[in-house]
């Protein structure tokens, strides 16, 4: 079966406006609206779109975290997927280690493409694409601004800093998706209604064999500075007069 895996990953919405907790210890979650990572999205679309063209057979999102999840995975559900994989997971969860997970589940699912989004907007580390890649061995193709699929190969134009760079890669691959690639499909309530009855399997680290292990230690949080709303007469005034110098005004 021609199958596609999309990974997904739960955030905060991303037009939440973000709060670190008074300790620097985080960012307050409480009370808070999730949702299903913006780039991520785009990947879930780019597989339904595969999918409706008639490349693809079945569409299975999976995701690594704890149980609520769930209501992303529902929602990835909604929007077409067929099947959802939930690997149970509590705390901070490395790219290694959800890139080890994932591979285990790549191993039972034997997908033809796996897509991801480039990167989360909550550690924007933009590492378990490229991870999953290695650890799998086979191809992969990053930022991906178009995707077309013919016969066993994948082209992908992706946008670089001299402009655009189509690549073809081998399949089965990882590709990792920028945020041009497509426009995700709103979710219907008939949707959302139908999700409910859709299977979602969980699992846990240990029934994949997957050992969490945590490398990395978050030290301190902190706010970005405030910007300044309007600049000051003063440095106006001596902005001007550079100008004048220069020759500008």
């Amino acid at each position: 079966m021609k199958r596609i895996l999309v990974g997904i990953k739960r955030v905060v919405d991303a037009n939440v406006r973000i709060r670190v907790k008074p300790d620097g210890s985080g960012v307050s979650t409480d009370g808070v609206k999730m949702a299903i990572n913006p780039f991520d999205e785009i990947a879930l679309e780019e597989a339904l779109r595969i999918k409706e063209r008639g490349a693809a057979e079945e569409v299975v999102v999976a995701t690594v975290g704890p149980a609520d999840c769930q209501q992303q995975l529902r929602t990835a559900l909604a929007m077409g997927a067929d099947r959802a994989l939930h690997v149970q997971a509590d705390g901070v969860i490395e790219p290694l280690t959800v890139a080890r997970a994932l591979l285990k589940l790549i191993e039972r699912e034997q997908p033809l493409l796996v897509i991801l989004g480039k990167q989360a907007i909550d550690d924007d580390n933009g590492q378990t694409g490229q991870v999953l890649a290695a650890l799998w061995n086979r191809p992969q193709a990053t930022y991906a601004s178009k995707l077309e699929l013919s016969g066993e190969t994948a082209r992908v134009t992706r946008e670089v800093d001299a402009g655009l760079e189509t690549i073809e890669v081998d399949l089965p691959a990882v590709i990792t998706t920028d945020l041009r690639l497509n426009e995700p499909r709103y979710v219907k309530l008939p949707d959302i209604m139908k999700a409910k009855k859709k299977p979602l399997d969980a699992v846990t680290f240990a029934a994949l064999g997957v050992e969490p292990r945590q490398q990395l230690k978050l030290v301190r949080f902190e706010p970005p500075p405030q910007r300044q709303k309007g600049m000051r007469v003063k440095d106006a005034a001596e902005l001007v007069d550079a100008l004048r110098k220069k020759g500008v005004l």
